[in-house]
């Protein structure tokens, strides 16, 4: 951020929010004067144009976009190093994760690891956004393994089952594939990547378009939709054990891509609480029971 303040940018963007000067200083708690001498003070250091002005209009130029659209990253990672930065000094490691498996694993993760850690439960596709705020320091990741640009280590790798009603059609054979799912509702995850909805249903193995089931936001809820006969579902394989239902019935996908949980953290962090963190999870992880063979429902 050469030549440029963090100050200066909240400044800009407040007015570039606003499209005028006046609510920008209402809102940034000053007067108004102050505030339109900063801005062209950065303009003329910048040597750009960032408004263009009139009695009655005011309107980001081009060079203006380009900032808006930056400084929020700029202003983001400031942010996160703030938070990072307090957190290191008076408080835990924090950890997040998605309610379901995941948690379970991380639970005993944090009952072995000899720091202090705080475990925060996020919804789905959330982690990310927390880890580039700063609002984790840690995240647990289950899925395809696209990590998005982070620092990842693989805890482990299992295959998936299908979770059906008991009555099912499908329910009476002893393995399914992944064209099993075609034309088939599966659960609907908020905000779900095009990846993340053909990864859930099967689809990244057979191609095709998805047939979007109901909306859920944690395991509690899917299963629910599942015994209810409002979808069906590709689930990690270790959910048979740790969820069994009457209602519903596991069976193998032979083919379905497996599914991987890992941790996440932000890329190029030199944390040593992350550091011991990760090794303790890499330990308990190999201890951690291994799914056995799908209960038959």
């Amino acid at each position: 951020m050469d030549d440029v303040e963090v100050r200066e940018l909240r400044y800009f963007r407040a007015v570039a929010e606003e499209l005028n000067f006046s609510r920008a200083a209402e809102r940034l708690g000053m007067a108004q004067p102050p505030l339109s001498r900063a801005i062209r003070l950065m303009e003329r250091r910048l040597g750009v144009q960032l408004f263009e002005r009139t009695s009655r209009h005011v309107e980001l130029t081009p060079a203006g976009n380009v900032l808006f659209a930056e400084s929020a990253k700029a202003l983001d990672a400031v942010t996160a190093a703030v938070r990072r930065t307090r957190r290191a000094a008076r408080r835990p490691l924090v950890v997040a994760a998605k309610p379901g498996v995941a948690t379970e694993l991380l639970r005993r993760i944090a009952d072995g690891h000899p720091d202090p850690v705080e475990i925060r439960l996020s919804g789905f596709g959330e982690q990310a956004a927390l880890l580039r705020d700063g609002r984790a320091d840690v995240v647990l990741l289950g899925g395809p393994g696209d990590h998005g640009g982070l620092d990842a280590e693989v805890l482990f790798t299992e295959p998936r089952v299908a979770a059906l009603p008991v009555r099912h059609e499908l329910a009476g054979r002893s393995s399914l594939t992944c064209a099993d799912f075609t034309g088939r509702a599966t659960p609907s995850w908020p905000d779900a990547s095009a990846v993340d909805r053909a990864y859930w249903s099967g689809r990244d193995v057979t191609g095709g378009p998805v047939t979007p089931g109901p909306v859920v936001h944690d395991s509690a809820q899917l299963l629910e939709a599942v015994a209810l006969g409002q979808a069906i579902a590709l689930l990690p394989a270790s959910v048979a054990q740790w969820y069994p239902r009457t209602d519903v019935v596991y069976r193998p996908v032979a083919d379905a891509t497996p599914y991987s949980l890992a941790l996440g953290w932000p890329a190029g962090a030199r944390d040593l609480r992350i550091a011991r963190f990760v090794r303790t999870a890499v330990e308990v992880s190999e201890a951690r029971p291994r799914p056995g063979a799908v209960p038959a429902g």
